[in-house]
């Protein structure tokens, strides 16, 4: 039975780069259906957390929004609507997972940059 889940997992997986850790800011274009239509929407924000494995791993990016509303969103790393993930620079942080962020506005939500 193992085998069998494995291999259906294979199917699924994408070839993707995934080359993105906790810290990093990306953007993500993911598709959004409207009716008949499909176009890409930009997601640009910094990793707060990858999670899990294989398909059923996911990334959480937050990004501030206009009128400096925080918004996190959870993306499936291996999902058919993520278009593309693009690394826009990589983060210097001590941390696999930067929940700390969640309690920090402004200036204070700064990550150094990796050289």
């Amino acid at each position: 039975m193992q085998d069998i889940i494995k291999a259906v997992e294979k199917k699924q997986l994408t070839d993707r780069n995934l080359d993105y850790s906790p810290g990093d800011t990306i953007n993500v274009s993911f598709k959004i259906r409207e009716g008949d239509k499909e176009r890409l929407q930009q997601f640009q924000g910094v990793v707060i957390q990858t999670n899990g494995t294989g398909v059923g791993s996911t990334v959480t990016v937050r990004k501030v929004s206009s009128a400096g509303v925080y918004v996190e969103k959870v993306f499936p790393a291996h999902s058919p609507l993520i278009a593309d993930v693009k690394l826009v620079k990589r983060g210097l942080v001590r941390r696999a997972k930067l929940y700390y962020l969640r309690g920090r506005t402004g200036k204070a939500t700064r990550i150094k940059e990796k050289k």
